[in-house]
């Protein structure tokens, strides 16, 4: 079958799917919830199929993504098109994730959640090892593969645990379990969950998979792991929340503790960043970090009946994953715009493109504004209602808290400078000034089709950004599930804060539109006048060249020497001793800290210790079969061994 057939039947799949699930998240989200149950077998028990506001809020995130993603990588793998056995593996993939994480949000059995949670794994491997001729492209794929079982480790003793204490796999048994057990228990199995979900999420120290995985995978895969991958983490969180009993105060400073050291880890490694995919991965776990404070607050909020605070907090998170779905997915589609122009996603080597792809450039720059929290777009909008939460927090605060409480907030603020500083470098160096090395390739715009789905993402956000109460009154549903046993009738839109955003976000677009407006008008009163376009007077000096433009390293050099105690930067360079040095390279390679001493050394470690082994594979048949013979030969004798043991210490006892 040709491979643009294969394409349309994978686009056509994704959405259809997506509209069929769809119909019943929406009815789920303004409250019709949807019970099932289903036929299972003798060790999962029946499957019980709940679709409640919760799930219907990750189905509609989960399906844009989606078909946003199938839009756009329809056309981005065209290159790739006379690999077909790869693309045909890729779209059977590409669907299965779909269905796999559809069935995540509305299964409510741990034997088959634990399956789906399986393909999960294996889809995105095969999904991110696409290029698979690429060394590096394999040691990301198996890197999240290794990963991803160790979390499955923490969500399967969880399961397993309750189904030993109750005989039964469902998330019923969850929730009866911890009721007849201590607040203590609950947290502590509320922790094994956590743990294996915070692993998908990349919640720092869980998160050394993933800037490995994102620069390896196709553009559209990054989109879509980025968007709707690690979110299935975060769903996982929540609903564990609703299943477990447990100590929410205590659980919640948990949280916000792990969240904010998240956020402010990974702005600071993206910070640094010289490769566009990977800042992009780092500034996942920065935003993972964002929607854990919101779930933190929210946790706090319930844990000291504080219900604003438990409400802003809650709904920042909700809204904050969606928000993060969106402009990281048209942050990824327009590096990938990059990346087929030009072949590469060094940051070093780019500059200029704002000419050459114009239309990526400004997709690129409001997806970076809204990241970045700015009014008058979407992540504003999710930053803000977290704000809010954290000072409504003051109300019931203790010393304890009020410590905890500047903790957050200086982290939130930091996260949000940092991104401003790494995004202003991100967007200067790549897209402004003039292209740093000459490129074999013509660089031109990318396809209006492939830009469609860009266009689709860049119309919601602005929505949310525009008319936040539709967005928040939404959020309605799955915030009451959290929030019912505090108080009833929940209206969001009655917080006083919130009506603010209206102002806020209109005068901002206002004041854009007052710019634009100007710019307009100066090209319509000078279109009759010749522009003429000369090099920079440089004072007598030789004409500045491409090489005085500003690095993406000598960009955030001065943020670069604060932050070095807390950061791994390799410099590589030759020191100068000649008076006309001839030309030379410097440059500099950052590093996760937490991977060399979490990842790199047990590593180290578990290779010396089996290296004592490796007399054992010699080459020499004989020997092989001699130790397969002592292997058969231990597993027949060591119970004989055992019984005749057990046999004469019981005779001794008889004595």
């Amino acid at each position: 079958m040709n491979t643009k057939i294969k394409g349309l039947i994978t686009v056509l799949t994704v959405i259809t799917l997506a509209l069929i699930s769809s119909f019943f998240g929406l009815n789920a989200l303004s409250g019709n919830s949807y019970d099932i149950i289903l036929k299972g077998t003798e060790i999962s028990g029946n499957v019980p199929v709940r679709i409640d506001a919760l799930s219907g809020w990750f189905i509609l995130l989960i399906n844009f993504t989606l078909i946003t993603g199938a839009l756009y990588g329809f056309n981005y793998m065209k290159v790739y098109r006379e690999r077909k056995s790869d693309i045909t593996l890729h779209c059977i993939a590409y669907i299965l994730i779909q269905f796999a994480l559809l069935g995540i949000c509305v299964v409510q059995n741990g034997f088959i959640f634990l399956l789906l949670w399986e393909l999960i794994s294996i889809c995105v491997f095969i999904l991110v090892i696409f290029e698979h001729e690429k060394p590096n492209t394999i040691k990301a794929g198996i890197n999240y593969l290794v990963q991803s079982h160790i979390s499955i480790v923490f969500i399967m003793l969880g399961f397993i645990y309750v189904a030993y204490k109750t005989g039964n796999f469902g998330f019923d048994a969850i929730t009866d379990f911890s009721n007849h057990q201590t607040i203590l228990a609950g947290s502590a199995l509320f922790l094994c969950f956590f743990i294996g979900f915070a692993i998908k999420a990349g919640f720092v120290p869980f998160h050394t998979w993933l800037p490995y995985a994102h620069p390896a995978a196709p553009a559209h895969i990054s989109g879509i792991m980025s968007g709707v991958v690690i979110k299935i983490g975060i769903y996982g969180i929540l609903r564990m929340l609703l299943l477990i009993k447990t100590d929410y105060t205590t659980i919640g400073f948990i949280i916000l503790f792990v969240s904010t050291v998240t956020g402010i880890y990974g702005v600071m490694l993206a910070t640094v960043q010289h490769n566009l995919k990977k800042l992009l991965a780092y500034h996942s776990i920065e935003n993972i970090g964002i929607i854990g404070m919101g779930i933190g607050l929210g946790c706090i909020g319930l844990g000291a009946t504080n219900k604003w605070m438990a409400i802003l907090g809650f709904s920042g998170a909700l809204l904050h994953t969606l928000n993060h779905s969106l402009f990281k997915s048209l942050l990824f589609y327009s590096s990938g715009n990059v990346y087929q122009a030009t072949h590469t996603v060094n940051i070093e080597s780019l500059g200029g493109m704002f000419k050459r792809m114009p239309q990526t450039a400004v997709l690129f720059l409001i997806a970076a504004v809204a990241i970045c929290g700015l009014p008058p777009l979407n992540g504003f909008i999710s930053e803000f209602l977290i704000y809010g939460g954290l000072y409504n927090w003051l109300f019931s605060a203790n010393l304890i808290s009020l410590i905890i409480f500047v903790f957050t907030l200086t982290g939130l603020v930091l996260i949000g400078g940092l991104a401003i500083l790494c995004f202003t470098k991100a967007f200067s160096v790549v897209f402004l000034g003039n292209m740093r090395e000459d490129l074999p390739q013509e660089i031109h715009e990318s396809s209006f089709w492939q830009l469609f789905p860009l266009y689709l993402t860049v119309t919601l956000m602005i929505s949310i950004g525009l008319f936040p109460s539709f967005y928040i009154q939404a959020l309605q549903g799955p915030v009451n599930l959290f929030t019912h046993n505090i108080f009833f009738n929940l209206n969001l839109l009655r917080v006083g804060s919130i009506d603010s955003l209206h102002v806020i976000n209109w005068l901002f677009l206002g004041f854009i539109l007052f710019v634009i407006g100007i710019l307009v008008l100066r090209r319509f009163l000078s279109r009759k006048k010749k522009i003429e376009r000369q090099p920079t007077w440089g004072c007598a000096y030789t004409p500045g060249t491409v090489k005085l433009q500003y690095t993406a390293s000598s960009f955030v050099r001065s943020y670069a020497k604060i932050a070095k105690p807390l950061l791994d930067i390799e410099k590589k360079d030759v020191v100068i001793t000649e008076v006309f040095p001839e030309e030379k390279h410097y440059e500099t390679d950052p590093y996760d800290k937490i991977e060399r001493v979490f990842i790199d050394k047990p590593l180290k470690i578990i290779d010396r210790i089996s290296n004592l082994f490796l007399f054992l594979q010699n080459g020499h048949l004989q020997r092989y079969i001699l130790y397969g013979i002592i292997f058969i030969t231990g597993v027949i004798g060591l119970p004989i061994i055992i019984e005749k043991i057990l046999t004469i210490i019981h005779f001794l006892n008889n004595l």
